[in-house]
Formats: C-alpha cells, sequence, structure tokens
C-alpha cells in the first residue's frame, strides 16, 4: 500500500513538474507572453455593454465613450466622465442628450463643459493588466479621484490597443504610444494644458505613465504635469515576475529564483521589460535639471498579495536618488525614513522627500490589497494635495509677476 501510495505521489509530481517545465517553455513565446503579462483577453465586465456606462453605476449621460486615434493608426475606446457637481447643475441638458457612444465627442455637452472651463482639472487615469475601463474597481476608483473636487475634477479613462474594444496587440511600445496619443488629445482637442492635468495610474499603468512622464519631461520645451499618483508600482517587469502571484497565490516565476542561473536565462526571454525604476529615476532628472515643478505620490498596501509593498519602497529610492548629485543608497534612506516618517499607527505611514523643484511622497497603508485602495479616501486625499499645491505654484507666481509688473501666470 505505500508503495502504491509513493507510486502515485511520483507520478503525480512527474506531471506537475512536466506542466511547469511546458508553462516555463511557453513563456519563453512571444505571443503566449504577451498573455500573461497583460491578460488583455479577460474583459471582467460580466456580459455589460461599455457604451451603456449607465450600467456600471453612472448617471445618464454622466459618461460619454468615445475613440481616440492612436499614433499608429489605430483607434483606442474611452470613457469621459463628468464629476457629480458639475453634472448636477446641468442635469436637464445632460438627460436630455443621446447618450451611449459619441461618434464626435466635440458635439457633445461634457466635452464642452471640461473644453470651456478655465477652472477644470483633468485626471487622465490608466490602469492595470487585464479588464477594460468599466471593470472591477476601476469604477469606485474614478469617483474617488473626482470627489474632492466634484465640480472640476474630469476623469479620462482608456484602454490600451488589445484591451476591450480597442484594436491591437499589446506591447511595451504600444501601450506607451498609446498613453501619449490620449495625453495628446486631451491637450490638443480638448484644450487642457498639461498644468491642470494629474496622471493617475495603478499596477501595470504605472510603468505606462512613468514612461509617458518621462517622454514629456525630456520634450523642448518640456511638458510639466500637476502631478502624478502611482498606486502599487512595480520596480521592473524581471523583478515582478519574481514575486507575483496570480490572484495572489499561484506563482509564476518565484519558485526559480532560488537557482539564479537558470531564473537570470529565464529572464532573458521577457520581450517587454517596463523598466520603472530607471524611468523614474530619468523623470526625476529631468525635471530637476529643468528647474520644472513635479509632484509625485507612491501608494502602496502591505496586504498587496499581487505586487509585493517591496517594489515601492525600490521605486522611491530610486526616485530619491535622482535627486542628489552625489546619491544615496537604500539602507542610507531606509536610516532616513526612521527618523522622518510619520507613523499613522493603523493608518500606514508616510513619508515625504522635498527638493526646492519638486516632492516625492511614499504612502503605505496597513489594509488595501491591490484592488480595493483604489477606492480610498488616501486617492481622493492624493489628488486634492496635489492640485492645492498646483493652485499655491499659481497663487505665488502670480504674486511675484505682479510685483515686478509682469503678465499674470496663465494659470490654464
Amino acid at each position: 500500500m505505500i508503495n502504491l501510495l509513493f507510486k502515485y505521489a511520483s507520478i503525480s509530481a512527474a506531471v506537475l513538474v512536466g506542466l511547469y517545465a511546458g508553462l516555463l517553455g511557453l513563456l519563453t513565446t512571444s505571443s503566449f507572453q504577451a498573455h500573461v503579462v497583460y491578460l488583455h483577453k479577460i474583459q471582467m465586465t460580466w456580459f455589460k455593454d461599455l457604451d451603456v456606462p449607465e450600467t456600471f453605476g453612472f448617471l445618464r449621460s454622466q459618461t460619454t465613450p468615445f475613440s481616440i486615434q492612436s499614433s499608429t493608426g489605430g483607434t483606442l475606446y474611452a470613457w469621459h466622465v463628468l464629476p457629480i457637481e458639475l453634472y448636477r447643475q446641468h442635469e436637464s441638458a445632460l438627460v436630455a442628450e443621446p447618450s451611449g457612444f459619441a461618434s464626435d465627442i466635440t458635439s457633445r455637452l461634457t466635452f464642452k463643459l471640461l473644453r470651456d472651463d478655465h477652472d477644470a482639472r483633468l485626471i487622465i487615469h490608466m490602469h492595470g493588466a487585464g479588464g477594460t475601463v468599466g471593470s472591477g474597481y476601476r469604477v469606485p476608483n474614478y469617483r474617488a479621484l473626482s470627489a474632492g473636487q466634484p465640480k472640476t475634477i474630469h476623469v479620462l479613462t482608456f484602454d490600451y490597443r488589445g484591451f476591450g474594444r480597442s484594436r491591437g496587440t499589446p506591447s511595451e511600445r504600444g501601450l506607451c504610444l498609446d498613453a501619449i496619443a490620449v495625453v495628446d488629445w486631451a491637450t490638443n482637442v480638448a484644450g487642457i494644458p498639461p498644468s491642470r492635468i494629474l496622471i493617475f495610474s495603478q499596477s501595470l499603468g504605472t510603468a505606462v505613465s512613468l514612461a509617458v512622464s518621462k517622454h514629456f519631461a525630456l520634450q523642448s520645451p518640456p511638458a510639466v504635469f500637476a502631478g502624478s499618483i502611482l498606486v502599487a508600482p512595480f520596480v521592473d517587469m524581471a523583478t515582478l515576475v519574481a514575486t507575483y502571484r496570480i490572484a495572489g497565490f499561484i506563482p509564476i516565476l518565484s519558485p526559480l529564483t532560488r537557482f539564479p542561473l537558470l531564473f537570470n536565462y529565464l529572464s532573458t526571454f521577457i520581450q517587454d521589460k517596463w523598466l520603472s525604476k530607471h524611468r523614474i529615476a530619468e523623470y526625476i532628472r529631468a525635471s530637476e535639471a529643468n528647474g520644472q515643478k513635479y509632484r509625485l505620490t507612491l501608494i502602496h498596501a502591505e496586504d498587496d498579495h499581487d505586487i509585493p509593498w517591496s517594489h515601492t519602497k525600490v521605486v522611491f529610492w530610486h526616485a530619491v536618488n535622482a535627486t542628489l548629485p552625489q546619491g544615496i543608497t537604500y539602507d542610507q534612506l531606509d536610516v532616513v525614513k526612521k527618523k522622518s516618517k510619520s507613523d499613522l499607527g493603523a493608518a500606514g505611514s508616510i513619508m515625504e522627500w522635498r527638493t526646492k523643484n519638486g516632492v516625492i511622497r511614499e504612502e503605505i497603508l496597513k489594509t488595501g490589497l491591490h484592488d480595493v485602495v483604489m477606492g480610498n479616501p488616501v486617492v481622493t486625499m492624493a489628488v486634492m494635495r496635489i492640485f492645492e499645491e498646483m493652485r499655491s505654484q499659481v497663487t505665488s507666481n502670480n504674486a511675484i509677476y505682479k510685483e515686478k509688473n509682469l503678465p499674470l501666470y496663465d494659470r490654464s
């Protein structure tokens, strides 16, 4: 009997090893790898129609589905979400308008309310892997983003190529081009200057947003956004796959980290590197060199089972290190943190690193998981804080310009 059990156990173990080896083999192919990394075929909208946002809990015509042209010729599916107080003020006119997909969004009242209001703020939302603009905790996230200023904060969210109704195949270069196209639409079509745009991102979206921030910071002249919020960022794709667990439980490559040579070899097959640690450093260096103001907030929950919160600690260090000509080691920064961070008990901790040009803020929550945190008031507060600092900067600039008899700073 014992021999029989041992035989079956051996066979089962061999089958599992074989399946795992087969999985590793598939992961070296670009097509299968893209499906695992981006999960773009998983819709998670539970048979709802994205062209009917009301089924996701929005008021009639509060959210307008439309498309944005990508620089590579495809179209990106997007939602424009109107803030609730602004909606209340124009409720009758909005209810009377046609709802659903807008083939020409510029003809819709929602668009005009964004374009024609010089106090309007726009949050460009870059979501994580899997799903669509209407999936999971993303809808509550949109409400949390505009809750702090329910009259002025609009949300623009979109699906990358290959996700939802956006055609194409996802890739690192492709997603970055898509996000840049959305920013260009916001500034050129909607007429919202970068100074009134905040970029919000979560999980995979944080890597996209950092690539976008770096891209615009290196322009001549640079485009300076109001700020950026990154929820659950990761260091780079190689580090992510070494720590990532599907649904928080099923490891992919983490068992192989015990065999560095094998893991490093398999890492060479990773197609899309997503080097967030380098991009955040390049973005900070460019901003510091240009003397441009930047506001960067990193948020992570300790109970995040998908992306361990240790990733944010490393990303934060790379950002801080980029502000100092002589640099700072991870351990040196850890010593500074122990002396300077604010301990909020069950709410977590906050650490701010300020320079004359910007502020880098790390918020570590005790709870929030990977997705639930997006609807947390900490997100609303982060948005309010960034826009308030931007407003204070404009007020200060106007006072200086007035004293010198110069034209007032254009707050638009």
